[in-house]
């Protein structure tokens, strides 16, 4: 149904707005008191509720209640406040046009020209794992409308959402009233704060749906532009990073120092991130182009644990480290800084640094340093756009403890290693899952020694795998993400001295890959389940 149209005729010009009556209420109270001294030096009138009008009556300025204004209390624990037609039509009214301004005479509403709303903490309240029913109670129902309402009236209203519009604003009252330039850009920032809201609402109801094991029949994705980047994945391409509402991943990061970081830096870097925190012990990825040159954890007894996983992933593929980037899932120490000194590297991400370690990285000036959110983890869904749309699925994620891990395997062929081989075993098949399609990864000691990653056959995939391994290959184990659709990629790991292969299983000539490994006398598992990574 369309909406109201009037003869553009009718309208008066209207420029700088005078404010003699503001309504506030905000959840979020910094420099709350700053803006109410500077209203009533300006002589305006401030309408409240709440918590906020407390706040400002308790700091001794004159406060009018919503409920003096409405003629009906604050009700149903506070749901029910300023959805009131002596709210919304003092928020609504076109003081352009004389049928407006007449009306409101009729019915004794002053309006308003000044609304300073920000909205129940809803997404704080998610993320501190509150219950269901405290965090609908965080739902803004009356902020949301009164904001909308505003941001349409730009013509006549002001609208604030946040305490960084403070300062003009109050700049704008001393000087004699708000402008219309001003509003209109108020008002488009208050249309994208009630549109994040809604789509951080929308998310955390479409959550609810996931966690009962069913899709959402719709997804809203609303992000923020944080930046604008040099370029692209190539130098033609244009290119900006941008934060979604809730967001806690590597576009939350704190740059610590170095270069302006580029597309294909953030790229690695969360691809460094899925291959790090995959693993439970102190571990460490190298990334380049999206693809591990080395992962591994530290080795035991180490003296500085993540330290030694550096250099142990270091070690699998030191030509292509050179450029690398690089995620940590404990905090970076100083010896770990030390071993970096001479090695080229474009990005260090990890959880936090030692200021020693600072300290070393501050001579590397185009190192990028960055420090993950602190309530950084892995999402629980995966979305990929493609043309016309999107897809979406569950993360791929492994269970925390190897005994859940280890348990819903099958052997097939050969003798149940030990236990520490069987750690180095479960290493191989957590971070073959890092690795681009189709993947091959050769282990020893929880530490990568030779990745064969997107080739078009998996025989060529075992063997540069085998290749970068080198001497390493001869007692090594063997990941594959799929099966074996042949038993030449399989001949090609027994033949270098691999000694036992994980692998999903499921393919028509499973039997003749057993009867390989079993002919070679090594062992081989089935895990019944792939991890494809394209």
């Amino acid at each position: 149904m369309a909406g109201p149209s009037h003869d553009p005729s009718l309208y008066r010009p209207r420029d700088i707005v005078p404010v003699r009556r503001a309504l506030v209420s905000v959840s979020d109270k910094t420099d709350l008191l700053v803006l109410a001294r500077a209203l009533a030096d300006a002589g305006v009138e401030i309408v409240s509720t709440g918590s906020t009008a407390a706040t400002v009556r308790d700091a001794g300025f004159a406060v009018t209640d919503v409920a003096a204004v409405t003629g009906f209390p604050e009700s149903l624990g506070g749901r029910v406040k300023t959805l009131h037609p002596g709210v919304h039509a003092g928020l609504l009214a076109d003081l352009r046009l004389e049928d407006h301004e007449r009306q409101l005479a009729d019915l004794g509403i002053a309006p308003f020209e000044l609304v300073v709303v920000n909205l129940y903490p809803f997404v704080e309240t998610v993320a501190s794992g509150a219950s269901s029913e405290d965090v609908v109670e965080q739902i803004d129902i009356g902020g949301p409308a009164m904001v909308r309402a505003s941001a349409k009236n730009f013509a006549n209203v002001a609208v604030v959402v946040s305490p960084e519009s403070y300062p003009a604003v109050i700049e704008a009252i001393a000087a004699g009233g708000t402008s219309l330039v001003q509003r209109r850009e108020l008002a488009a920032r208050a249309f994208s704060h009630t549109a994040a809201y809604d789509t951080a609402v929308s998310t955390w109801f479409a959550e609810q749906t996931l966690a009962e094991g069913d899709l959402p029949a719709h997804l809203t994705i609303k992000a923020e532009r944080l930046s604008t980047l040099r370029y692209g994945e190539n130098s033609h391409q244009r290119a900006a990073i941008y934060t979604t509402t809730g967001g806690h991943g590597i576009a939350q990061a704190t740059q610590l120092q170095g270069k302006e970081m580029s597309y294909n830096n953030y790229v690695d870097s969360d691809a460094a991130l899925r291959a790090a925190f995959d693993l439970i012990k102190p571990a460490v990825a190298i990334i380049k182009h999206a693809n591990p040159c080395g992962i591994a954890v530290a080795a035991p007894q180490a003296l500085d644990p993540i330290a030694s996983a550096h250099l142990r992933a270091h070690e699998c593929d030191p030509v292509s480290a050179f450029g690398g980037v690089i995620a940590a899932n404990r905090t970076v120490t100083l010896k770990m800084a030390e071993n970096l000194r001479d090695i080229f590297t474009e990005v260090i991400v990890a959880p936090d640094f030692e200021p020693e370690a600072l300290e070393v990285f501050r001579l590397k000036k185009n190192l990028r340093v960055l420090k993950l959110p602190a309530d950084w983890r892995q999402e629980p869904m995966d979305v990929r756009l493609v043309s016309g749309g999107l897809l979406l699925q569950d993360a791929d994620r492994f269970p925390d403890k190897i005994e859940s891990l280890v348990d819903g395997w099958e052997l097939v062929t050969g003798e149940r290693p030990a236990d520490e081989d069987l750690m180095n075993l479960s290493f191989a098949w957590k971070t073959c899952r890092a690795v681009k399609s189709n993947a091959i990864v050769l282990a020893k000691a929880s530490a990568t020694v030779g990745i064969g990653m997107g080739q078009v056959n998996r025989v060529d995939s075992c063997r540069l795998a085998v290749e970068r391994a080198g001497d390493r290959a001869a007692g090594s184990v063997a990941a594959s993400d799929a099966f074996f659709p042949f038993a030449d990629g399989v001949q090609v790991l027994l033949d270098a001295g691999v000694r036992t292969i994980i692998q999903p299983g499921g393919s028509v000539r499973d039997a003749e890959v057993i009867d390989a490994v079993r002919a070679a006398g090594a062992t081989m598992y089935f895990t019944g389940e792939r991890h494809f990574f394209h």
